[in-house]
């Protein structure tokens, strides 16, 4: 028998230690072509179905017609890698793969997610559910559906989804990825983090080749980054962990606050300045809808204490009720063009950078964020009027910075940004 640890790219290594001691029960690995997240993923389900003998597997594509000559494929090479085939026993009508011990590898489409309420197992639970090619599912209610209707029992279930992150911010398993979700590791990883010799020179050949003529096209297929589609508003994100020293030495902080009408939310943000580099970094946020107006100030004075709030001055009487009860409220000053003066300033700036985990709604908005197109794929000129409350937000909050004609910079550096 073969060790995982000797056939796992070493980039895999905190996620294979993270995953044998139960570190998290959802793992998502995005990466570009030759990144091997398929090939980690197959070993490690194979491993943890002879260890634990009640834990049985299941995987998903999104059709079926796929399975076999991809995830069917790829745990019998994960089972040959570890020297395990004398084990085990191949069927392909149902595609199923059977441990000597009885435990079954079975293998689904996601054509209907209300199908998988009809599966059943005499022994054991399913222990490893696996959605393969996540991007290609309609959206994370489909996964939730089948996660809902396969995992039951008692013991530890681990779900892995693999992808290749979709081109567009927009697409759902990219703004799903922004959420800091409690039990789920997010793992990024390329072809330049696995040793050369696996994947050969060809592959290396095409890659390179690709690089040098179509550089948007090779950081997508083969880093696995996120271009856009060349709409996005904003391309001067820096989608980063920010520590608390970087926020300790800022030394200027400015908030905002757009609220919201029927079903749109509340959105206060907080913002720092970072002159050196000309760039924003989003501090805090709070994001509610039908929140009332006392919770409302409790969250906002516990964010910006008694700081300037600049609010959307379309609502007086809001920010009069903000002022009684504490909150530092002004509207800020709109006119013809303010919008397009504002986004545009934003557009300008050296970097905007934002944590997802600490301020999860900014950064979806900002990288989500995209221009609207005709009928003809043509990029329409006007700032979409949707999914912005957290831009707009910010947009108030920087109003005295927008003001300025020329910005001074100060000479106290942010420590490693």
């Amino acid at each position: 028998m073969t060790r995982i640890s000797d056939i796992i790219a070493p980039a895999f290594f905190p996620v294979w230690k993270d995953i044998r001691e139960g570190g998290h029960d959802e793992y998502w690995l995005k990466g570009g072509r030759g990144s091997t997240k398929s090939s980690f993923i197959s070993l490690n389900l194979i491993a943890g179905i002879v260890k634990n003998p009640q834990a049985n597997a299941i995987i998903y594509r999104r059709v079926a017609a796929t399975l076999r000559e991809s995830v069917y494929e790829q745990i019998i090479w994960a089972i040959d890698m570890l020297g395990l085939r004398p084990w085990f026993k191949f069927q392909l009508s149902p595609l199923e793969i059977r441990y000597k011990t009885g435990q079954r590898i079975l293998f689904r489409g996601a054509d209907d997610p209300m199908k998988s309420k009809s599966i059943k197992l005499s022994n054991g639970y399913f222990g490893f559910l696996w959605f393969e090619e996540l991007a290609e599912f309609p959206g994370m209610e489909a996964v939730r559906t089948i996660k809902a209707s396969v995992l039951r029992g008692d013991g530890r279930t681990v779900t892995y989804c693999s992808y290749n992150p979709p081109v567009s911010a927009n697409n759902w398993v990219n703004a799903e990825t922004l959420k800091p979700e409690e039990g789920r590791l997010v793992h990024n990883s390329c072809y330049l983090d696995v040793p050369r010799a696996w994947l050969g020179p060809k592959f290396m050949a095409e890659a390179e080749a690709l690089k040098k003529t179509n550089e948007r096209a090779y950081r997508h297929m083969y880093l696995g980054e996120v271009t856009g589609t060349g709409g996005q508003v904003f391309d001067n994100l820096e989608i980063r962990a920010i520590r608390d020293e970087d926020i300790h030495v800022l030394s200027k902080f400015y908030n905002g606050l757009d609220f919201g009408f029927a079903v749109d939310p509340d959105a206060f943000t907080r913002w720092g300045w970072w002159p050196q580099e000309r760039a924003i970094v989003a501090v805090a946020e709070y994001y509610g809808a039908h929140t009332p107006t006392d919770a409302l100030a409790e969250k906002v004075k516990a964010l910006a204490g008694g700081e300037t709030v600049r609010c959307d001055s379309a609502d007086p009487r809001m920010i009069a009720e903000l002022r009684k009860r504490g909150v530092n409220a002004v509207g800020v000053k709109k006119g013809p063009g303010s919008v397009e003066h504002g986004m545009r300033w934003m557009q300008d700036l050296g970097k905007i950078i934002i944590d997802p985990a600490r301020t999860p709604n900014i950064a979806r908005e900002f990288a989500s964020y995209e221009f609207e197109s005709d009928r003809n794929g043509n990029f329409l000129a006007d700032y979409p009027d949707r999914d912005n409350h957290t831009i707009d937000s910010g947009r108030y909050a920087l109003e005295p910075m927008i003001g300025q004609k020329d910005i001074k910079t100060a000479s106290k550096r942010m420590l490693g940004l």
